[in-house]
This record gives structure tokens, C-alpha cells and sequence, in this order.
């Protein structure tokens, strides 16, 4: 569950959603219900006297039994809670989701336009505004880092990547797609058979490769998660791109998700050792660059995540310039086509910027092998009104 703090009608309020989408519905609870929303999170089969003997214990807060009964009725009528009717509407989701004849653009019409003539004049006003110093990669190249962003803040960024790169989106006739899978519950990596769409049309999916890598990493594994691709928007804003790049053109695309790496950040283990991540890198290898194939690696993710509202103080000028080099060693890594070194630098400090983009930067450079990068485009974009939260991107691409 997503929970937010908000402001609704002048009172401090929690705002919860379900990355699933299993009823459609946002909730909004009081701010002084977080404390019962926080046991019910981490305590499993509580009876409502024992939910409210603990948030006196632990709180000192005292609920009445009525607010509590009300609160756990109206998170259960929208599936948020883990029980049967949350499973079985989970079910019936999954099956209209695989059932569907593609996934439709879940923010077209809201984040971006869904009409392909706006979207398509959005898209070349960005382009158009693009410094046209840096010189263009080669068609034979071979991978690039795009934001994800929204368009209104990032859309600097993705036109100087995605201009940079257009040759080489234009000649791949496949497209291994790795995003941030926001909502990870432990899963390394989330498949989908279904293709993705965009208003320009459907990219198909390959869906024998995605059968040779579920059987690589386990089918149950492989899909497990597969109805978060359903809402997740690191692929789709992503793919538009290389869709409006292509000139609406089809291409065979692998969607992946890629989950969390904070157990390796926190030393448990270390992903150049994980038996799964192996396998999926090996089979990709083996299946995707075979008969001559033009395969193109994209990995969508954004870098740091700072300030209040990711639970972090305010951050000023200092800390800006702070961030700044901070991000800088992490694109020099990047750029080196180091993914050890990558890794190292955010787990020396226990990942305190927040890096989205982890797992998938990281799984590409594995993937791409060898490889030199170059830094296209950097910025940090504002994540709250008053400036004082920050989410960085950068665009690279190797060539």
C-alpha cells in the first residue's frame, strides 16, 4: 500500500493507495488513524480489542471501537486489506489483464496526452528545444538510461536521450526493456506476456523469449507480481518514448520489471552472486542476440530521491550541490560500464539519496557487458511546492 500525508479540506490526512488498482478507489483517512493503520500493517489476525489495546500500549492513543470497526470495514470493501476477497479480486484482475487483447496506457489522457497528434506535438516541442551539441549515437548502438519521470518535469531530459539515441531506436528490431518495479514485494524480477501500448499503437511482446527467461527463473517466480505492469509507469513512459521515436513503427519488446535491491544494500548478499539474476542474464544473452538481431538495452530509472517527502530534511543550496556530486560519481560509474562500482558506491552510503533506478541501471550494464556510456543530460526536478524535495535524472547512452 502507497500511503501519503495530505491536506484534505484543511485537516492533516493519510492518503492510501493500492498500486493494484484492485477497486479504483483512493481512500482518505484521518491523520490520527496512522498509528492503527501502522499496527494493522505489521500485525497479522489482530482482533479489533487486541488493534486497540496496542495502540494504547504503544501509542497511548485510545480508539474507539466504532473507528476502528469503520476503518478496517471501508479498507476491506476496497480490497486493502491481505484476506480472501483481496485474493480472489486479485484473481479476476489478473485474468482480464491477461485476457486483454494488449495493456492499455494507464496515464494516457492524464500524464501525457492520448491522442497520438497531441502526443506527437508534445513530444517534438521537447525535441525542438533540445541543445544540439552532443553528436548523435550510432545506429549500432548497443543500450541507454532514460528517466521515468512525468514528462512535465523530465521532458528535457528524455528529448536529449531518446534525440541522442533516435538511430539506434530506429534500427533495433528488439527491445529489452528494464524498469524500477515500484511496488516490489521481494520479486528480482517481473515478467508479463502481455504487450504493451501506447496512443501511437501496440509494441508487441516477444513472447518466446519471455517463456525461455520465466523458465530460467521459475515461472511462479516470473509472474508472481505480473499484475503490478498493469499500473507501474516505469515502462510505459518509457516505451512511448521509443515509440514516438520510431515514428510509431512496431518493435518486438521484452518488458521486465525489476524489483528492489535494499537486501543487498543492507549486505545481505550481493547481486553479482544472486543464482537468479544470473540465469535471467545468461538466457537473455543466449536467446536475444541470435540471427543477426539489432537488440537495443533500455533501462528506465531515476537516480536520487531527497527532502520531506521521501521522509528526509528539507534540502537547500548546500545540499543541492551535495546531491550534485553525489550523482556524479554515480554516472561516472555508470558511464565506466561499471556496475560493481555502481552498486558499491550507493551501498558505502546505505542508498541515503534513495536511487530508483538500482536494479534496473545495474542489470543493464550486466546485460550490455563491456560497454562505455556517455552522460546526455542531468537535472534535479522539484518534488514538492515549496522546492525543498528533489528527484535527479540523467539520460546516458552506449554507443
Amino acid at each position: 500500500m502507497d500511503v501519503q500525508p495530505i491536506v484534505q479540506r484543511g485537516q492533516p490526512s493519510l492518503l492510501l493507495r493500492d498500486p493494484l488498482q484492485l477497486s479504483g478507489n483512493y481512500l482518505v483517512l484521518p491523520e490520527e488513524l496512522g498509528p492503527a493503520l501502522a499496527l494493522l500493517a505489521r500485525c497479522d489476525g489482530l482482533t479489533l480489542n487486541e488493534l486497540r489495546m496496542q495502540a494504547m500500549a504503544s501509542f497511548g492513543l485510545v480508539y474507539p471501537d466504532e473507528l476502528l470497526q469503520q476503518m478496517v470495514e471501508v479498507l476491506d470493501d476496497n480490497f486493502m486489506l491481505d484476506n480472501a476477497r483481496a485474493a480472489e479480486a486479485h484473481d479476476r484482475a489478473l485474468a482480464a489483464y491477461r485476457a486483454a487483447p494488449f495493456r492499455p496506457p494507464s496515464l494516457a489522457g492524464q500524464s501525457y496526452p492520448a491522442k497520438p497528434a497531441d502526443l506527437r506535438r508534445l513530444f517534438d516541442g521537447y525535441l525542438s528545444r533540445v541543445n544540439g551539441a552532443s553528436r548523435a549515437a550510432p545506429a549500432a548502438g548497443r543500450g541507454l538510461f532514460s528517466p521515468h519521470i512525468d514528462y512535465q518535469r523530465g521532458g528535457s531530459v528524455y528529448a536529449a536521450v531518446w534525440q541522442q539515441a533516435a538511430s539506434m531506436a530506429q534500427a533495433a528490431d528488439l527491445v529489452i526493456l528494464l524498469g524500477t518495479d515500484h511496488h516490489s514485494q521481494g520479486d528480482r524480477l517481473t515478467l508479463t506476456r502481455q504487450s504493451y501500448a501506447t496512443p501511437y499503437g501496440v509494441l508487441p511482446t516477444d513472447r518466446a523469449l519471455v517463456d525461455a527467461l520465466a523458465e530460467a527463473i521459475g515461472p511462479q517466480a516470473a509472474f508472481a507480481g505480473e499484475l503490478r505492469h498493469r499500473a507501474e509507469h516505469s515502462l510505459e513512459l518509457v516505451a512511448t518514448w521509443l515509440h514516438h521515436m520510431r515514428g510509431g513503427r512496431p518493435v518486438a519488446m521484452v518488458p521486465i520489471l525489476t524489483g528492489s535491491f535494499a537486501d543487498f544494500i543492507d549486505g545481505q548478499g550481493d547481486p553479482a552472486d544472486d543464482a537468479v539474476l544470473a540465469a535471467f542474464l545468461a538466457t537473455l544473452r543466449q536467446q536475444a542476440w541470435t540471427a543477426g538481431r539489432q537488440v537495443l538495452v533500455v533501462a528506465s530509472g531515476d537516480l536520487a530521491h531527497v527532502g520531506p517527502v521521501f521522509g528526509g530534511a528539507e534540502v537547500d543550496a548546500a545540499g543541492r550541490a551535495a546531491l550534485g556530486q553525489a550523482d556524479e560519481e554515480l554516472m561516472q560509474q555508470l558511464a565506466a560500464g561499471s556496475a560493481a562500482g555502481f552498486f558499491a558506491a550507493i551501498r558505502r552510503v546505505e542508498d541515503r539519496n534513495n536511487v530508483c533506478g538500482a536494479s534496473p541501471f545495474y542489470l543493464a550494464l550486466r546485460l550490455l557487458g563491456e560497454v562505455e556510456g556517455q552522460v546526455v543530460a542531468y537535472d534535479q526536478c522539484p518534488a514538492d511546492q515549496r522546492n525543498t524535495s528533489l528527484v535527479s535524472v540523467c539520460g546516458m547512452v552506449f554507443g
